[in-house]
């Protein structure tokens, strides 16, 4: 029986702590850290020049319970034009129930089948999905696929994580280069965000205003939202 990358995923998250509580909202330092990554976006898309976004098509790859195209649709994208594949069952059901049914869902490894006609996407998101994939093969085989998605002109939203958990061997940092290394025609845009979460767990104990503080330090953040454009000729 073949053990691929995919099942590997599916053992992975089989064994993470279902509704942690250090990641709800109701944390403080999960709430500043969601409102950070927000802003981020949001300046990220007005640094790309986009005015409106209830035109553009999206896609996300490993789109979970939905909390990320839902978060999308609040900001003004159209749920007509949002879809996303998820690996895991449970989790592609809890996004079928969230989600307006004109939000396109699929189940199954987005390596396997296209995540979407060749060239019609303009933006492919991926969040948190490549740091849980920890061979090279199956990361490059995904990121291809995405990068196929992607109209001319189009980008890949990246939101992910760049260094190793010494806790936690089903994680691995993706740092810039390779990120560049799995799109090597793009032009990326980059910025680090995310103050390290057990430092964020800590400080917002005392207040959560010292989130921001402490965040004004680069070396203590710890993932990375990158804009990686797809040249109209390749």
């Amino acid at each position: 029986m073949s053990d691929t990358e995919a099942d590997r995923v599916r053992r992975r998250y089989a064994r993470r702590v279902p509704h942690d509580a250090r990641y709800s909202l109701l944390d403080p330092a999960a709430l500043m850290a969601w409102q950070e990554r927000q802003r981020a976006l949001l300046r990220c898309f007005a640094a790309a020049g986009l005015t409106d976004l209830s035109t553009l098509r999206l896609v996300e790859v490993g789109s979970g319970d939905g909390a990320n195209l839902l978060e999308l649709m609040r900001i003004g994208f159209t749920p007509q034009h949002l879809a996303g594949i998820e690996l895991l069952p449970e989790r592609h059901a809890a996004a079928r129930e969230r989600l307006p049914g004109s939000v396109r869902l699929a189940l199954g490894d987005a390596t396997a089948a296209p995540l979407a006609p060749a060239a019609s996407q303009d933006i492919v998101l991926q969040a948190t999905v490549f740091s849980s994939l920890l061979d090279d093969a199956f990361q490059q085989r995904l990121a291809t696929a995405m990068w196929t998605a992607l109209k001319p002109g189009g980008a890949v939203l990246w939101y992910d994580f760049t260094v190793d958990n010494p806790r936690n061997r089903d994680v691995r940092g993706v740092p810039l280069q390779r990120v560049r290394e799995l799109f090597p025609s793009g032009t990326m845009q980059s910025r680090r965000v995310t103050l390290a979460p057990p430092i964020a767990r800590v400080v917002c104990r005392v207040h959560p205003s010292l989130y921001t503080l402490f965040n004004t330090l680069p070396l203590l953040r710890t993932h990375v939202l990158a804009w990686i454009v797809k040249p109209l000729v390749e």
